[in-house]
């Protein structure tokens, strides 16, 4: 390995140990608590070495929200390619959703209930991110079942933002009121998900 490829693997490596101890701090200490101060402390650099990295805390939430809406979007795709059948992709692709949120309550709360750093989904659909190629795979997804007679004629909107609330609807209840579900999370979804195709199915 040459001098460049080093500098670049310790550089990355380096930003990889910024975004984890980022991520550690925003869950523990919430956004409006969290400062560039503290996170050099934790990683033992100078704030200034970080700024070389990151221009600011929503930077870092960026960031970290992106490699989540990658990761997510991967999956969508994983599930699309191996499911030949438009409503049982899209049931996987929401089960995915839940019990992302039920396994990684603190992560799903940073990624979907913390400023948001997309703006408004105008502003979303109008710039090239990770988040933004996940909601189009998503409504893609959708607009299957739709164009397959599967789904009542709806907009794809509307049912991707049903879809969505009642996923952080059964997430919400979880990191709250942790005790309500921790019997019979894993029911609670699967009737949450069967209520809702039932009403949005043909």
């Amino acid at each position: 390995m040459g001098v460049k490829e080093k500098r670049a693997k310790y550089k990355e490596e380096f930003r990889r140990d910024i975004l984890d101890a980022a991520r550690e701090l925003f869950i523990n200490e919430g956004y409006e608590n969290f400062s560039m101060r503290k996170l050099a402390e934790k990683i033992e650099y100078s704030p200034t070495t970080i700024y070389l990295y990151f221009k600011n805390k929503d930077d870092l939430l960026f960031a970290i929200c992106e490699e989540f809406f990658g990761h997510f979007s991967d999956q969508l795709n994983h599930i699309r390619a191996v499911s030949r059948d438009p409503i049982e992709t899209l049931r996987k692709v929401v089960l995915y959703l839940m019990n992302f949120g039920l396994k990684n309550p603190n992560q799903y709360k940073l990624i979907f209930f913390t400023k948001s750093v997309y703006g408004t989904r105008e502003e979303l659909v109008e710039k090239e991110s990770m988040a933004r190629n996940t909601y189009f795979v998503f409504r893609e997804i959708v607009q299957d079942c739709i164009d397959a007679g599967k789904m009542k004629e709806t907009e794809a909107d509307v049912i991707v933002d049903t879809l969505t609330i009642a996923s952080h609807g059964v997430v919400t209840k979880n990191i709250y009121c942790a005790d309500f579900l921790k019997k019979r999370s894993g029911k609670a979804v699967r009737a949450m998900v069967d209520v809702l195709f039932r009403g949005l199915q043909k």
